[in-house]
């Protein structure tokens, strides 16, 4: 969908979806999804004024416009585009003045029929510290989300990746990298890099043993950092439900709802088997556990809100 958006975007600015926000994690396309949107722009006119900039750059240009007694000079320049592409708008938090101007150049954007294309890592509802006025203007135009890509995209990738670089990836040894890095394709890479060069390093064949041993810091990190039980407990506290609620025969919505929540995350984010993490949801059947799971992923892709919930979530375990 985030594809699909900066498409149009890039084929009739100024139309609809005006602002495009674009959000997820890091590593997943976001910045480059943007830039193709002013490339694609440019190459069929090269005389429209299109701007990328980070929020950082943003508010280092607004210090020095103040410093400078320069506002003149920042209005034309950032009042007068065909198209704003800025990364990263949660930097705008706490930034009062900031979010002064950046509303500013938003209004005046938007009135010329000039398209404003943003990037944030959570929602715009989900953005902290940010006036309540801008939050409803960057929710106005076309929210889309990034996600992590799936299972068979992830192995795609890497058996790609390493033809590319002139190496032959078993597939099963992909799967095995695939179901172990899942957070972002830049993580995917670098798991990549670690196994071509410890494969050469040691003049071994390409294979699962030789995989875990490249990724041993990696794994060990994974498996420290998130658990069931923390998953547990941080949707219990994410939805206001008591920790034994997860592991209780109960059965109102109230608490149905997180807890297959918390199971579908906990099949996502790590290696425990349907069994085991029925056994750890108050010893459940596995079969529950998968109804759950196949529930919460059909529905994410239907309920926005839901989407969101979970990829704050996320966020939260990755740290």
């Amino acid at each position: 969908m985030a594809r699909a958006a900066a498409l149009h975007v890039a084929g009739a600015p100024g139309r609809l979806y005006n602002p495009l926000f674009i959000y997820g994690g890091v590593g997943l396309g976001k910045t480059h999804l943007m830039h193709a949107v002013g490339n694609h722009l440019l190459a069929g006119r090269p005389d429209a004024k299109v701007l990328y900039i980070h929020a950082e750059q943003f508010v280092s240009d607004v210090v020095k416009a103040y410093q400078r007694k320069a506002f003149d000079e920042f209005k034309n320049r950032y009042h007068s585009l065909d198209l704003l592409l800025i990364d990263d708008v949660q930097f705008f938090a706490n930034k009062d003045r900031t979010q002064e101007e950046f509303f500013n150049a938003f209004e005046a954007l938007l009135a010329k029929k000039s398209h404003i294309v943003m990037t944030s890592d959570t929602y715009p509802k989900g953005l902290a510290d940010i006036h309540e006025r801008l939050v409803s203007r960057f929710d106005s135009g076309l929210t889309v989300a990034l996600e992590p890509p799936e299972l068979e995209m992830r192995v795609a990738i890497l058996i790609n990746k390493a033809a590319s670089e002139g190496a032959d990836m078993p597939e099963e040894v992909a799967f095995f990298v695939a179901k172990n890095v899942r957070s972002n394709v830049r993580e995917l890479e670098g798991a990549l890099r670690k196994i071509l060069a410890y494969s050469r390093f040691n003049q071994k064949e390409i294979s699962i043993p030789l995989a875990r041993e490249a990724l041993r810091d990696l794994l060990s990190i994974q498996n420290r950092q998130i658990s069931v039980e923390n998953i547990q407990k941080t949707v219990a506290d994410y939805y206001k439900i008591k920790v034994s609620d997860m592991y209780s025969k109960k059965r109102p919505a109230s608490i149905v709802r997180p807890r297959q929540i918390a199971m579908y995350l906990a099949k996502e984010l790590t290696q425990k088997s349907l069994p085991e993490i029925g056994e750890l949801f108050g010893g459940r059947d596995h079969t529950t556990v998968l109804h759950a799971v196949r529930k919460i992923a059909a529905e994410r892709q239907q309920l926005t809100e839901l989407n969101q919930q979970l990829h704050v979530l996320e966020q939260t375990l990755k740290g």
